[in-house]
């Protein structure tokens, strides 16, 4: 698969520097990306209710 071991070694620091590049959109897109609120839109924040919660 590699010739020499200068082939081997650079696939390795491409594979290296695809996963660099992969991580760094990722957190591009996760910067750009407006971040949940946890008020609704009345104002409040939103509990997780339970679904047998039932208000009386």
């Amino acid at each position: 698969m590699f010739g020499t071991d200068a082939d081997f070694i650079l696939s390795i620091h491409r594979t290296h520097a695809a996963e660099l590049h992969a991580e760094a959109a990722a957190d591009r897109l996760a910067r750009a990306l407006p971040r949940r609120s946890t008020r609704g839109w009345l104002g409040r924040r939103q509990h997780p209710g339970r679904a047998g919660d039932v208000r009386r």
